[in-house]
């Protein structure tokens, strides 16, 4: 697990941010770290090639053949990639140790990061692969997806699936869940590379499922980047509070540094976006 922790921040999959300059996040909050869990492809540079190299087969490939161009670059980089073929070496083996895979009759991985660590987990676990598109469309590929079709109907059958990140199971409930109920199956286990640990597992359980985690944003992990020097004491206390209470933690940082909105306010576009959402939805209730 040592190897995997530390690809963590070598890719940085895990990213801190610097002191007093929390992270804007699409919501308009703000938090002290990052996670882009598809970095675990090898590199940021990797993923964002095959992420656009995806974007590109959905706008002009047709369903029934994406899935196959996506294995063979995801293939090519496990048989070339070391740090890619060792998350997906664990991730495989976690799998066994953790779930009895003769139940398994079908892994899954949805739209689009899913992708990076879903087909290849089939792949080496024989295992057909169902791809979730976001309008809850699928494709069933056989285990080296020499054979790939449209399916809309599924014999029952208990299906794995297998996601880059998981946070708040927004997209369970919204789309996988319901796309795999549409065609007959039932999604029985998540396995995620990285759990967050920001409510999505507790979700799965509710609904019904067996989440499992390789990996898990907690205390241990923050623990371990200031043991690799790469955050300092007073980063990991931060982190440690945000884990406690977010809310409280960041609306305390926006008190004790009113700059930092400001600065936001006039910084790059997007940084400015979304401190004028959090500013106008009163995300913190600032305006006691």
């Amino acid at each position: 697990m040592s190897d995997l922790t530390s690809y963590l921040f070598k890719t940085t999959a895990f990213r801190v941010c610097e002191e007093n300059k929390p992270f804007w996040y699409t919501s308009g909050k703000i938090g002290p770290y990052f996670v882009n869990g598809q970095f675990l492809y090898g590199s940021e540079k990797d993923a964002n090639e095959l992420l656009s190299y995806i974007d590109d087969e959905l706008e002009n490939v047709s369903k029934d053949q994406i899935p196959k161009d996506i294995f063979a670059k995801v293939l090519y980089q496990y048989e070339n990639n070391e740090i890619y073929a060792t998350i997906i070496n664990a991730l495989v083996s976690y799998i066994k140790e953790n779930i009895s895979v003769d139940e398994v009759d079908y892994v899954s991985g949805g739209e689009r990061r899913d992708w990076f660590f879903s087909n290849i987990v089939a792949y080496l676990l024989k295992k057909p692969h169902i791809t979730i598109y976001k309008d809850l469309s699928t494709t069933e590929s056989s285990y080296n997806f020499s054979e790939n079709r449209i399916i809309t109907k599924l014999e029952k059958s208990n299906v794995l699936h297998v996601a880059d990140l998981l946070n708040q199971a927004s997209s369970y409930l919204r789309a996988w869940i319901p796309a795999i109920q549409n065609i007959g199956g039932k999604l029985v286990w998540s396995v995620c590379v990285i759990d967050r640990n920001d409510g999505g597992t507790e979700k799965l359980v509710e609904v019904g499922l067996k989440p499992y985690a390789l990996i898990n944003i907690d205390v241990h992990l923050f623990e371990k980047a200031l043991d690799l020097g790469i955050i300092n004491e007073s980063q990991l206390s931060m982190l440690k509070d945000f884990k406690k209470d977010q809310y409280n933690t960041m609306r305390d940082f926006l008190i004790e540094h009113p700059e930092f909105l400001e600065n936001s306010l006039n910084s790059d576009e997007k940084s400015a976006k979304r401190a004028k959402l959090c500013i106008e939805s009163d995300l913190y209730d600032l305006k006691k």
